[in-house]
């Protein structure tokens, strides 16, 4: 979420389809992080799903609490990976990506940090010109073959 950060319930942090006041999701790996130290779960490719529940949604966006209230039905047939990796290991990841916690069993405490990365100027998804604005246009661009949600 990336915006109404103000609000001390953070189920109604928002986002839209510009990806307001986020340019990209960083995850910092400050020790190491192994499959049973609590990585970050990660759904491949889920960004274009939540790209299409955005769009409609225009400048005000949806919460986190709108935005889940389904569970992310919507990306739940995709793979998922875990963010482990050395001390140091740096994911950049698109703002719209995901992701979520899950229970420590390792020995080891592990630290990580997921601090925002300001966009210098708002996205312009009719104009992309960076990475993640594209990878916007594409997931907003009708599927060949199927039916996109609507």
């Amino acid at each position: 979420m990336s915006f109404g950060l103000e609000n001390p319930d953070f189920m109604a942090w928002r986002a839209n389809i510009r990806s307001k006041g986020r340019a990209l999701l960083m995850l910092f790996l400050f020790s190491d992080v192994g499959d049973d130290d609590a990585p970050t779960r990660i759904r491949v490719g889920s960004h274009t799903d939540i790209a299409r529940v955005l769009a409609p949604a225009g400048e005000q966006g949806l919460s986190l609490g709108e935005l889940a209230s389904n569970g992310f039905a919507e990306s739940a047939g995709r793979p998922e990976v875990l963010a482990t990796g050395a001390a140091g290991t740096v994911y950049l990841c698109h703002p719209f990506l995901v992701h979520s916690a899950q229970p420590h069993r390792g020995a080891q405490p592990r630290f990580m940090a997921q601090p925002p990365l300001l966009p210098a100027a708002s996205f312009d998804v009719d104009s992309p010109a960076s990475p993640v604005e594209e990878a916007i246009r594409q997931a907003l661009r009708p599927q060949a073959g199927s039916a996109r949600p609507g």
